[in-house]
């Protein structure tokens, strides 16, 4: 895969002395949707703003499509589109207004048949002639992704896009998202829910003050830290376990109706036909069983609590 954003060593100290990141290094392939996830404080939006040019990095350096950030500062610029956390928009401006001059910002040619289609896209067309005030928060998020898209960026940040709107409006951002993927845009995009980044990202990326703990493609890091749990449910009640199961970690649910066996799906040694095969053997009355898979949440809070 070719790459479209490299960082080699990325390292920002504040004046204050806070390191807000440590020797980051990530490539970004083109095309792919990146999801990173962290605490309060982990440093998203510092490495965010560090690689679209407003914040300086204390060391490292960082290329946009094989340009340097600080030497080809306009050229990357142009690349890349930004929709940050807060609601940075002129009131009485109208939607229109907005986008038509956020593309004049960047220097790009007048073409409103683009914008047009971008509005339709994003389903403002019949909001362009709207002043931004008149709109909801979850419209004037929309119009923050116009913007951020009004002069054909090869890359898009999203900062925690869906942050304050409702669950009907964040899956419609998620089609949005996924429209834009299509086109062959690359997302990088920060998020506290995790559901969100499960849903809409090709790796996962995991920060935690200041370094990065990881980046796996998602299915690789499901797989590989994730956990399964085998659920047992039996017909009668249990009291205690057979002594043939006292070798395995299985636990009894407070009302003796099922057992359960947790184990990690990367350990090889775990022989799941050998465990079924006891409990079989044991005497139990078995009515159902089900293995849960664990989710990215549980995967991304026991790597926050190790490190």
């Amino acid at each position: 895969m070719q790459t479209i954003i490299s960082i080699k060593n990325l390292s920002k100290v504040y004046d204050s002395g806070f390191n807000a990141l440590k020797s980051i290094n990530l490539d970004i392939n083109t095309g792919e949707i990146l999801g990173l996830l962290g605490p309060n404080g982990a440093g998203k939006t510092t490495l965010i703003s560090t690689i679209c040019g407003i914040v300086s990095p204390t060391s490292g350096e960082v290329t946009v499509d094989g340009f340097d950030i600080i030497k080809d500062f306009r050229k990357t610029r142009s690349i890349i589109g930004l929709v940050p956390q807060e609601l940075t928009l002129g009131s009485f401006d109208t939607v229109w207004g907005t986008v038509r001059f956020s593309r004049g910002l960047f220097g790009a040619k007048r073409d409103d048949a683009y914008l047009e289609e971008l509005l339709k896209d994003l389903s403002l067309f019949d909001k362009k002639d709207s002043e931004i005030r008149m709109l909801s928060g979850g419209m004037k998020r929309r119009v923050l992704i116009a913007k951020a898209l009004s002069h054909n960026p090869k890359i898009l940040f999203l900062d925690e896009p869906t942050a304050g709107v409702d669950v009907e409006l964040r899956k419609d951002l998620w089609k949005i998202v996924n429209v834009l993927k299509s086109k062959g845009v690359t997302i990088i995009l920060t998020t506290h829910y995790i559901e969100e980044a499960e849903e809409l990202a090709d790796r996962i990326g995991v920060i935690s003050n200041g370094e990065l703990l990881l980046v796996e493609k998602k299915a690789h890091l499901m797989e590989t830290l994730g956990k399964k749990q085998l659920i047992v449910e039996l017909k009668e009640s249990l009291s205690k376990l057979p002594s043939s199961l006292d070798k395995h970690n299985i636990e009894i649910s407070e009302d003796g109706m099922h057992i359960s066996y947790t184990y990690i799906v990367k350990d090889e040694e775990t022989d799941m036909s050998e465990v079924l095969q006891e409990i079989t053997n044991s005497g139990l009355h078995i009515k159902d069983l089900k293995i849960v898979q664990s989710s990215l949440e549980d995967i991304f809070v026991d790597l926050v609590k190790e490190k």
